[in-house]
């Protein structure tokens, strides 16, 4: 969910409804009717059971139905969304009550109001009463990827919700578990979570090392890996690795990532579920602790890394961790990625495959970025966070910030043109 430090503009402006967004025109909440406070009331119980989200007022939408028109709120209709009154309205319909606030972010000097819902914690949230059509008693709302917010009445629906309680009280119990253990540790939990990671980290890659095969001529490897805050040693059954895995995975022409017969070969380990590719030049490994980790080594041809290359990997590889991580529960969790590009000292990132003029030159022999994001963030939108991703490993090659012409477009083509 969003901090200080978050990009208010970018959510305002994504224009693009989903499972974690939703627009509102403009309007004043003392003025509305009971039926109008009660379509928030049922976006925020869809939200908090689903993925967490946010509720923008102030957008509105043009000819075409897209929400394009950025109107913003005036001083009279942004105090309406007081806390407090809307707070108690909609939690009179939520039980348990949802974890929400309400932001007013100003955005190119109009003010907006921002619902940020978190994802429920221990139980999912029933309806408790009904209101006219908008809510109905005894009812779990979710929201679907089509920005939906309706019941759940698929059996799978249910479960899911389910599922997600019974891991979520495991977990608290685990942290009670564990703070006891810690008591009067030197290394706080944190710490120790970490150093948990960085032991499985090590062991992929000497596993790795004995067995891949460089390609031929001058090469360099991509390290990818992320990881939950807390270090739980058999959190997750291989079964389940296996279906988030499976669900998480999407085709692309010719991925420099993973591929469909990586995923058809993956094959279980005591601690993980691993594949190795025939080539043996790529292995990634989902753990049951949570860590997922991806190494591979690519061929530099003529000394140089193409620009298209770099970024359609990092594009495919933010997309399938942001469904991964879904897949297993996360929500309002921080995941740390870290990415680390190795034996690029004095290796060219080129542009385009013609242009002489269109290179740039890596001075340090290793790059290494990290983007930390919470699940549902991450979720929110993979073209964003694989930008930020893309600008800071292509700053180490003293890439100009104004080389990025049309990044946004291209990312968000690439990803949603699949195989």
């Amino acid at each position: 969910m969003p901090g200080k430090e978050h990009d208010w503009s970018e959510l305002i402006k994504r224009g693009i409804e989903s499972d974690t967004l939703d627009y509102k025109a403009a309007q004043n909440w003392t003025k509305l009717s009971k039926t109008g406070k009660a379509k928030f009331a049922r976006h925020c119980l869809a939200m908090a059971n689903t993925k967490g989200g946010f509720v923008v007022v102030g957008v509105g939408e043009d000819a075409s139905g897209q929400p394009a028109l950025f109107t913003g709120l005036s001083k009279e209709q942004s105090k309406s969304f007081d806390p407090t009154h809307v707070g108690n309205f909609i939690n009179r319909y939520a039980d348990p009550q949802i974890d929400f606030s309400i932001e007013r972010p100003m955005v190119d000097g109009k003010t907006y109001v921002v619902f940020v819902i978190r994802r429920f914690q221990m139980l999912p949230h029933v309806c408790s009463y009904g209101c006219d059509r908008e809510l109905l008693q005894g009812v779990f709302y979710i929201r679907t990827a089509d920005a939906a917010s309706r019941p759940a009445y698929r059996a799978s629906e249910i479960q899911a919700l389910l599922q997600r309680a019974l891991r979520n009280q495991r977990e608290i119990l685990g942290r009670m578990i564990r703070g006891i253990l810690y008591e009067g540790s030197h290394n706080p939990p944190e710490e120790q979570a970490q150093s948990r990671f960085a032991e499985q980290r090590s062991h992929a890659l000497k596993y790795f090392s004995s067995r891949k095969q460089n390609p031929p001529g001058r090469s360099f490897s991509i390290e990818l890996s992320a990881a939950p805050p807390e270090y739980i040693d058999g959190k997750y059954s291989l079964s389940e690795l296996r279906r988030s895995v499976n669900d998480a995975f999407e085709v692309y022409y010719d991925s420099n990532f993973i591929t469909e017969k990586e995923i058809e070969n993956a094959y279980n380990t005591n601690v993980s579920l691993r594949s190795l590719a025939e080539s043996r030049d790529k292995q990634w490994q989902a753990f049951q602790s949570g860590l997922f980790h991806f190494i591979g080594v690519y061929r530099l041809e003529d000394g140089s890394i193409s620009y298209s290359m770099l970024v359609r990997f990092i594009a495919e590889a933010v997309q399938f961790l942001s469904n991964f991580y879904t897949g297993l529960g996360y929500a309002e969790e921080i995941i740390q990625i870290k990415l680390v590009i190795n034996k690029v000292e004095n290796v060219i990132l080129r542009e385009t495959e013609k242009s002489e003029d269109d290179i740039f030159v890596c001075r340090i022999p290793e790059i290494t970025v990290r983007l930390e994001r919470s699940a549902a963030d991450l979720a929110s939108d993979p073209s964003a966070h694989a930008m930020q991703l893309i600008k800071s490993t292509c700053e180490r090659f003293n890439f100009p910030d104004g080389r990025h012409r049309r990044l946004v477009r291209f990312l968000r083509n690439h990803l949603s043109q699949k195989d």
